[in-house]
């Protein structure tokens, strides 16, 4: 008799078990969406779990696998996500109908991860007001002031490479993405917290070193992620008992110490930091949102994570795309000294402006290299979308698949071929606006697009004026992506020859 219970009770359990993971399946076939079949435990995402393919080529292969469906329904586990594949709804959720997708769909724990309060993971009660009032930081009249600390920053990179060829004399290949994470590392430095970080001439900077460990975290800081995913709430009772990581404590030190510093001896700098001390001081008048230490030094980290990160990757990116090709890469080089000898010699926010190949060239490259694989939203209502039957319900996860629509051949024919005239006015004036979002769209896109831009561009402005790029045994043909952060980057970094400009 006691077995017989035992049996019963393990058969109750695995019935349970069976139907918690697998109550939610038929969520898209009772709204008329096709998609892959969900499988216990996995939903849609077994291969990716498993290790087997990257979350990026799974999008992408579902996308290509439902070619002319305006959905697909996937399930992460038992969770449903909605892939909008249709251009016309894209725009709709992005611009038309954003009060109701405002959400991006991520979390903040105020106690378990404190710099998770920033204005990429804020909810929309919170972003609404505190988006404004950031706003002017990167508007183009501040791009202007902040470009000759940029193009500081640029001629110190020009001055360390200058330093690696000259020691180099066995002309061994360089690794360009460490080369230019320290680059943006000083840019985001100078222009937002007032400090000369010089990573590029200090080996032991602790800026850098915490600003790798942002995208390459400790496994004490992986175990916190996963626990997250899998369970917020403990996740947040954990955050009772769990101490900071060294980069919260890192962050919020910097910040709360830059600002006592100058409150006390009456500096202003008129920088990221002094626009993070206004905000502070008029907290009263945005009641919805708690200035705390914490949650000023969020705004400051998302901007230096993602300002030095995604920068250093396309610039990076575009200096491996221009070794491959050596005739862009001579074209470019060619508008960008007959820009300097335009202008005497001078470098300005304007002269970058007017350099038309420059920018054919950095939105190729964004295109084939984005910074990530989808936009994510969650609606902040139930929703029918226009021109379909097909209702959603408050909360749902939508994914925009970027990654795959370039690298759909309907739209952009030979999408793995590096291709600059694919941005010239007819060729942009003959595709749907929704193809390409580099930076997103609509309200809630990149705040830091512009910023992004120019230190970028500028860095390779000033290496090609000064050297030439080219490939070595070391350079990874074909391209590989590394799955293990969720930026678009290259696994093991880029190597790359370099040789000053007058030598043959």
């Amino acid at each position: 008799m006691e077995i017989f219970e035992i049996l019963c009770g393990i058969i109750a359990v695995i019935l349970a078990l069976y139907y918690f993971f697998t109550s939610t399946f038929d969520f898209w076939k009772s709204r008329g969406v096709p998609g892959p079949r969900p499988i216990p435990v996995f939903g849609t995402f077994k291969d990716v779990l498993l290790k087997k393919i990257s979350l990026g080529d799974y999008v992408t292969k579902v996308y290509n696998e439902y070619k002319d469906e305006p959905f697909i329904g996937i399930f992460f586990m038992r969770t449903p996500i909605l892939i909008v594949k249709d251009l016309e709804i894209m725009k709709d959720i992005f611009i038309k109908d954003f009060s109701t997708f405002a959400d991006r769909g991520f979390t903040t724990h105020e106690k378990a991860e404190p710099l998770s309060q920033n204005l990429f993971n804020l909810e929309p009660e919170r972003w609404r007001p505190l988006r404004p009032k950031l706003t002017p930081f990167f508007t183009s009249r501040k791009m202007k002031e902040m470009f000759l600390l940029i193009s500081e920053c640029s001629d110190h990179l020009i001055d360390h490479v200058d330093k690696l060829v000259r020691r180099n004399v066995t002309n061994e290949p360089i690794e360009c993405l460490e080369l230019t994470a320290k680059y943006t590392t000083d840019c985001i430095g100078s222009c937002t917290f007032g400090i000369e970080m010089n990573t590029l001439s200090n080996e032991e900077s602790e800026f850098r070193r915490i600003g790798r460990d942002v995208f390459h975290q400790p496994w004490t800081d992986l175990l916190r992620a996963r626990i997250k995913n899998f369970s917020p709430l403990l996740y947040d009772i954990l955050g009772y008992i769990l101490p900071d990581t060294e980069i919260t404590k890192f962050f919020i030190s910097l910040v709360t110490d830059s600002m006592k510093y100058r409150d006390k001896n009456n500096i202003v700098r008129h920088d990221f930091i002094d626009m993070l001390r206004e905000l502070k001081k008029n907290s009263s008048k945005m009641n919805n949102i708690e200035f705390t230490d914490s949650f000023i030094a969020s705004q400051a980290f998302i901007f230096f994570a993602a300002g030095y990160e995604t920068s250093s990757t396309a610039m990076t990116n575009t200096l491996y795309e221009l070794a491959l090709h050596q005739k862009v890469q001579d074209r470019l080089r060619k508008e960008i000294n007959e820009e300097y000898t335009k202008y005497g010699g001078s470098l300005t926010y304007e002269n970058v402006q007017k350099m038309n190949y420059l920018d054919k060239v950095f939105k190729e490259v964004l295109r084939k290299y984005p910074a990530g694989f989808f936009f994510t939203r969650k609606t902040t209502s139930s929703y029918t979308f226009n021109g379909t039957k097909v209702s959603i319900p408050k909360g749902q996860r939508i994914w925009i698949p970027i990654y795959a629509i370039y690298r759909d051949p309907d739209i952009y024919p030979k999408p793995n071929d590096f291709d600059p005239e694919r941005f010239n006015e007819e060729a942009v004036r003959s595709r749907h606006p929704m193809v390409y979002l580099p930076f997103g769209d609509g309200p809630r896109n990149c705040i830091g697009a512009r910023f992004g831009i120019y230190q970028t561009k500028l860095g390779i402005i000033k290496i090609l004026q000064n050297y030439k790029i080219e490939c070595c045994e070391k350079t990874q043909i074909p391209y590989v992506i590394d799955e293990n952060i969720f930026v678009l980057s290259p696994k093991n970094g880029i190597y790359l020859r370099i040789i000053k400009v007058n030598q043959t």
